[in-house]
């Protein structure tokens, strides 16, 4: 086949890894079946071959299969990828994120200026509280960048301060509609909740997300204890879906707080299967401390499930108070406990919100539309 365009992304995760950037590449890639994308990527484990190939893409993993790969693979990646530009005529740099993947991009920039670099931005961390040599390089990217995406305004206006009159545009991460709007038969989801422990009656809150700080999953384990305490019925259980750092800490502190039973560890699933935990599920919560723009909500709101989140970051660009969820006060499980009862008994609210977060999702937030936007972008700069 033809293609209309070849395109070299950097990113520092990548296949089998899921999150916000990885679901984004593989989105696009999927979507735009005209453009060849070359992806390169640190290798992790020995396990994962070297080179795997599909249709329009093909991805490179630089390393040896050690964790060491990462740290690495600001030089790694930048020599593999001044081969792949001696074998081949590239339209564009693409990196996803300003991390070490974004550390190879301006390294390769530097020695190939005319080719065209891209930046996509899609930090979710506390950019202003990181560490200087981590701002620092981030700004040198920021700098160097022929063009800029930023999943939300939050992370559009970052840049804007670095960089005045910067050439960014806010590109957001989407959803799979046809995955999380589809509908499942009463035996499948029983059998779910068979398996994870949800007895008829019993109100289910779900988080997804990685188990560290910065999402805030130790308040809401404490907003659960509160429900609890306050009320005997309905009884509330708690579905944690992710794994990192925090677990061993999160679980002594649902022993601490005598709500081990209440507090379901499911750990890292396949994405495909979210739409299902979601489905037997009453309320998503995620009180971050921080957020890029936080993809876990959307795929919640086009699954029909109502959504609470703190006004930081992202957020706020999908989120509207009252009309397509409820915010949560940072930090403040007694707040986080009294909007997820607002959301569960208010049936008038829960149904406004449900309809308002499905409409705006299928519209705004839908791959499709999204993978346009990056065509429209990668035609402007040809």
């Amino acid at each position: 086949m033809d293609f209309s365009k070849r395109i070299l992304l950097f990113s520092t995760a990548y296949r089998p890894f899921v999150g916000g950037s990885e679901v984004a590449i593989e989105e696009v890639v999927k979507h735009l079946p005209d453009v060849f994308f070359d992806i390169v990527t640190p290798r992790f484990g020995r396990n994962l071959p070297q080179l795997e190939s599909g249709d329009n893409f093909r991805i490179h993993r630089v390393g040896w299969g050690w964790p060491l790969d990462k740290f690495i693979f600001p030089v790694s990646g930048f020599l593999h990828a001044r081969k792949l530009v001696k074998e081949n005529d590239y339209n564009f740099f693409h990196v996803f994120q300003a991390s070490q993947a974004g550390g190879a991009a301006w390294l390769l920039k530097f020695f190939h200026p005319r080719i065209p670099l891209i930046l996509t931005l899609q930090e979710g961390k506390d950019l202003n509280s990181q560490g200087s040599f981590v701002k620092f390089t981030r700004k040198l990217l920021i700098k160097k960048a022929d063009k800029i995406t930023a999943i939300s305004d939050y992370l559009r206006k970052y840049v804007s301060r670095i960089r005045r009159n910067a050439p960014v545009v806010v590109i957001p991460n989407g959803v799979d509609i046809d995955n999380f709007c589809r509908d499942f038969s009463y035996g499948e989801l029983s059998v779910l909740q068979d398996q994870v422990g949800i007895r008829p009656g019993e109100r289910v809150i779900i988080t997804i997300s990685r188990l560290v700080p910065k999402n805030g999953v130790s308040d809401l384990i404490k907003a659960t204890a509160v429900l609890s305490e306050k009320r005997k019925e309905p009884v509330f259980k708690l579905l944690l879906l992710g794994e990192g750092e925090q677990k061993s800490d999160l679980l002594k502190l649902a022993g601490n707080l005598k709500i081990e039973d209440k507090v379901v560890f499911i750990g890292r699933i396949d994405h495909s299967d979210l739409p299902k935990y979601l489905k037997i599920s009453d309320v998503f919560v995620r009180p971050s401390l921080s957020e890029g723009l936080g993809n876990a909500f959307l795929e919640a709101m086009a699954a029909s499930i109502p959504v609470v989140g703190t006004p930081v970051g992202g957020i706020p660009d999908f989120l509207k108070d009252e009309e397509t969820g409820l915010f949560c006060k940072v930090g403040n499980p007694e707040d986080i406990a009294q909007k997820i009862e607002k959301l569960v008994f208010d049936d008038s609210l829960r149904k406004k919100i449900i309809s308002n977060g499905r409409k705006l999702v299928k519209e705004k937030y839908n791959w499709k539309t999204i993978a346009k936007e990056y065509a429209e972008l990668y035609n402007q700069l040809s």
